[in-house]
């Protein structure tokens, strides 16, 4: 903490709350704070004294305003700006990464490939700006954040801020802006006019840092890199690392000509170099040096009813010597109201409760059951809560909220829930005796550790996205405390690795080779391949598997695409598990009409999800999963009672939206990114790439017109919603706000975008003018919904509130909405994902769902006492 915090706290008191400096850079210091309008963590910068007692606040705001307006996957948005009791200062997202900064202190040098793509995703980002006359001006590596791999350039265009808000007085401070290792030639010699090539001098020093370990130009003083930079050519590229290829040394060596006039004339010009083999320059180029010092950096903290029994076989006494050595099979049954809605399984510390996840009238719960009691119960206070675990003591359990996420925990006898991290968006972990709770932050986050009480959030590891791991998944703590086992997911998930992560020291170890969910019980690892529970002898001591696995439970509950299978071991012994045959029981897809009276779409059952109707009605594209695996995109007809698979890669292909004339469907296909493809419905055509970048993409909608396609895409902070042009060129942001937005819809006028956001925390429906976003904004429900279906010519807008389906009339030329009526309700499947788990008729008179009957729902826990006994020798 500096002297400043506690003036600086006291002039932000009523918007930000202050909780610690992160780290200070040569223009400004970083705090970590709370947004209290939207109850969210964001990064603070306050520029230095010394810089803005010669800066005129309303300049500085007026300039800094001008990159608000910045929107691109690859740009770190800015939230917020001005002044308070002379501090300057401006707000970014508080988000989870690492700079480039530590990775390349840490691996000094970069992965080829990856240094590459990493340099050409900057360059787009550049591009985006310099078209929009910003300017970047300080392209460093502290100032470029990896968030799943993926590059966020930060502090996009304060440089220009504040050198235009000095009116050309920053020679009177002793201040430069740029970092000497990264600046121009004409940064470095102050000269007044700075251009886009300026942007690509420090990100052609910054990428020949990646591949070589150090700057071009490096020196004991800033005025001697300074000296180097004007007067001095770098080291040549290859002569450094020779597997450079020989077109990118060229396109490097290009981009660090002294002449900005001798440089690429863009920033989209370098990135296409980079990507061409057959460029090359007349002049041998680049780019090296030895070692030097180091700038400051900013260390980011990387910147997201009570129920009752039926019957139990056995009822199982607390402690297995009851029961001596034997082996004891039992089921625990749930009652008739209730069904397993999620696998995954938890007891108490002590061993006498069990955890689950159920759904009861359309709403998940968690359910505890007694292991010596024939009844359980609804825990209050869990609604939407899945992922859990328990804390050390058994007094509370933490669990993920809903599908937009949150990290909360509740008291173990049910009661309002606490909010530990509101903004992560996959939370699922383990607690350590400690308090300290480590988890998976988002879906393709590494680990994190954070308190109880919702402080000191920290990420711990990186998932290496250019071998494919999508996530550090499943953490749990090892006895002792200093060692986390956890899940290295790929798709498929026969790719996974179970590895342990050394807290002392950061090591990253492989355990097991193609297995998930791994399970430390003394003696043993537990973990799953092919729906099958291994138990492998485990020394602590080595962290290492010693001998033979061997399988224990066959035909377990796994949900391929997280990873997560439905199995627990208590402390007493006793092995739970959901059997894969009760838990991916097959279900229906129906025909529902206004009065709720439901008709067989197709004769078969099957894993469905996500079904979409074509634009004649007459036929069915939907996610189909087998067993273990993950799931396919199908297109089935009805009429003729065919099935024609679409895909069959190793990832999820799923989220399948029809063209406006019906030939082809667009489907989500994880290569490991959601990417959007396309391909003819009768699959006599190839799969076709539709669009690709670093982001998750959800397809939701074609314009009448034809000409766009409207889609949702995760970006940072928030999802949001773009258009590309119907060849998927061209894609830009079409609204963002503070909030997740999803399953966008758009009216058959092509006047109304209907899609759901969580802004007032929780989902609801919102419509918005079209093609001019901004012109008008409605609220559509008021009590909860998501994943509206324009009806009726546009006159109608559907959607779903948990188990209902709600309608409201819509005036199409002023968006007037009708009082919104309950046509029915039931307990239809949601999507397991960000995208739309239920279609409509165009005229409204039908409704496609998918429910699984109640005689297949599970209801069963399989208990085993003594399950090692069961392994035999």
């Amino acid at each position: 903490m500096t002297d400043i915090l506690p003036r600086l706290s006291e002039a932000l008191a009523d918007r930000y709350t202050l909780e610690r400096e992160l780290g200070q850079g040569g223009m400004a210091t970083v705090y970590l704070a709370e947004d209290l309008k939207h109850k969210r963590q964001v990064a603070l910068k306050v520029l230095k004294p010394e810089l803005a007692a010669v800066l005129g606040a309303e300049r500085f705001v007026q300039e800094i305003a001008t990159t608000a307006r910045l929107q691109h996957p690859h740009i770190l948005p800015l939230f917020d700006s001005g002044e308070a009791d002379s501090f300057l200062y401006y707000v970014m997202p508080y988000i989870e990464g690492e700079t480039l900064r530590d990775k390349i202190d840490r691996e000094k040098q970069l992965d080829v490939d990856e240094a590459v793509r990493t340099a050409r995703e900057v360059a787009d980002a550049l591009d985006y700006a310099h078209r929009q006359n910003v300017i970047h001006r300080d392209i460093k590596p502290e100032n470029i954040l990896l968030h799943d791999g993926r590059p966020m350039v930060a502090d996009f265009g304060i440089a220009l801020a504040v050198s235009a808000a000095a009116g050309g007085r920053m020679t009177e401070t002793g201040l430069s802006l740029g970092t000497p290792h990264y600046m121009s030639p004409e940064q470095a010699t102050a000269e007044k006019d700075i251009s886009g090539r300026s942007d690509v001098y420090s990100l052609g020093s910054v990428l020949y840092e990646m591949l070589t370990g150090d700057p071009p130009h490096t020196g004991s003083t800033a005025q001697q890199i300074i000296m180097k930079i004007v007067t001095e050519e770098a080291q040549p590229l290859t002569e450094l690392r020779r597997a450079v290829p020989p077109h990118v040394a060229a396109a490097v060596g290009k981009s660090l000509e002294k002449l900005p006039a001798d440089r690429f004339a863009t920033a989209k010009a370098f990135a296409d170099a980079l990507g061409n083999p057959a460029f090359t320059t007349t002049k041998q180029h680049v780019a090296g040096a030895v070692t030097g010092t180091r700038t400051t950096r900013l260390p980011w903290a990387v910147a997201v009813a009570a129920g009752v029994v039926a019957i139990v076989a056995v009822v199982l006494p607390r402690s297995p010597d009851a029961l001596g050595a034997a082996s004891v099979s039992a089921t625990l049954e749930l009652p008739p109201e209730v069904y397993i809605d999620y696998p995954k399984l938890v007891f108490s510390p002590d061993g006498t409760r069990l955890y689950v996840t159920v759904r009861e009238e359309g709403i998940r719960h968690l359910y505890e059951r007694r292991l010596d009691a024939f009844d359980g119960r609804v825990l209050r206070g869990t609604d939407d809560a899945y992922m859990h675990y328990a804390s050390p003591d058994g007094e509370w359990l933490a669990y993920r909220k809903g599908q937009s996420g949150g990290l909360y925990k509740v008291p173990a006898d049910g009661g309002p829930p606490v909010a530990v991290d509101p903004d992560a968006t996959w939370s699922e972990g383990d607690w350590a005796a400690d308090g300290t709770l480590y988890y998976t932050r988002s879906y393709k986050s590494g680990i994190w550790r954070i308190g109880a009480d919702g402080t000191g959030a920290e990420m711990l590891t990186m998932p290496d996205s250019t071998r494919g791991v999508l996530g550090h998944w499943h953490v749990r703590v090892l006895p002792g405390g200093r060692h986390l086992l956890y899940t290295a997911f790929r798709t498929p998930v026969d790719s996974a690795r179970i590895e342990v992560l050394d807290l002392e020291t950061g090591t990253q170890s492989l355990v097991v080779q193609g297995a998930v969910y791994g399970q430390y019980v003394p003696g043993y690892l537990l973990y799953v391949r092919n729906e099958i529970i291994f138990a492998a002898p485990f020394d602590l001591d080595r962290m290492a598997v010693v001998g033979e696995a061997r399988p224990v439970v066959e035909g377990v509950a796994l949900k391929a695409e997280e990873g997560i299978a439905g199995f627990a071991v208590s402390s007493a012994g006793t092995l739970a598990y959901v059997t894969a045959a009760e838990y991916d029981a097959p279900s229906d897809l129906m025909w529902v009409d206004r009065e709720g009276n439901e008709t067989p779409a197709v004769p078969e059952s099957d894993r469905y999800a996500e079904p979409s109707v074509s634009p004649d009605g007459r036929r069915i594209a939907v996610s189909v999963t087998q067993s273990g695996e993950a799931s396919d995109v199908w297109v089935l007809e009805p009429e003729r009672g065919s099935r024609t698979r679409l895909t069959s890669g190793g990832g999820a292909e799923f989220g399948s939206v029809w063209t406006p004339d019906g030939r082809s469907v667009m489907f989500v296909s994880e290569q490991p990114i959601f990417d959007l493809y396309t391909r003819s419905w009768d699959a006599s055509g190839p799969i076709r790439l539709f669009l690709s970048n670093t982001f998750d993409k959800y397809g939701s909608a074609f314009t009448p017109d034809g000409r766009h396609v409207i889609f949702t895409l995760s970006a940072i902070p928030y999802q949001q919603i773009w258009r590309s042009n119907i060849d998927g060129a061209n894609p830009e942001v079409l609204l963002a706000v503070d909030a997740a937005l999803s399953n966008v819809a758009i009216s058959p006028t092509g006047q109304w975008l209907a899609f759901d956001s969580d802004e007032s925390g929780r989902a609801e429906v919102y419509m918005v003018s079209y093609p001019n976003v901004t012109d008008r904004r409605i609220a559509v429900s008021s009590n909860g919904g998501s994943e509206p279906r324009w009806t009726k010519g546009g006159r109608e807008l559907v959607w779903r509130n948990g188990a209902e389906v709600v309608a409201a009339t819509v005036e199409p030329a002023s968006g007037a909405t009708g009082r919104p009526v309950v046509l029915f309700s039931g307990d239809y499947q949601y999507s397991p994902r960000a995208t739309r788990g239920w279609d409509a008729t165009a005229d409204g008179e039908r409704f496609l769902l998918v429910k699984r009957p109640t005689e297949r729902a599970a209801r069963r826990v399989m208990l085993v006492t003594n399950w090692v006994q069961r392994l035999g020798g």
